[in-house]
């Protein structure tokens, strides 16, 4: 009789540790679940990668065989004119200027 109560008093003490282990170990329920989530965070950040290479892949094409587009990028972004042409470039209104007035002052 006593035997069999050793025998079931360490069964129960191998569930409880193998019920800890599959819960809080490292390599647990909750280990899996973190690591789920971490997976499909990563997963959506490859789709916006590849969404943005899909994005720059067009976006070379058309600057290779597009010149429109080519005018169009290199007057946008470099401020670049036509013969005759005269740019005119305006500053936002949040940029502080300082300087001096007409009558001498300062501003």
């Amino acid at each position: 009789m006593a035997g069999k109560r050793i025998l079931l008093v360490c069964l129960v003490l191998i569930n409880l540790f193998l019920l800890f282990r599959l819960v809080w170990s490292g390599q647990g329920i909750f280990a899996y679940m973190e690591l789920k989530q971490r997976h499909e965070a990563l997963e959506k950040q490859l789709q916006k990668v590849d969404a943005r290479s899909l994005d720059l892949s067009r976006e070379i094409g058309r600057l290779k065989n597009d010149r429109a587009y080519q005018e169009k990028v290199i007057r946008d972004r470099m401020n670049f004119v036509k013969k005759n042409e005269i740019l005119y470039i305006f500053h936002d209104n949040e940029v502080a200027t300082t300087g001096v007035k007409a009558d001498g002052e300062k501003n």
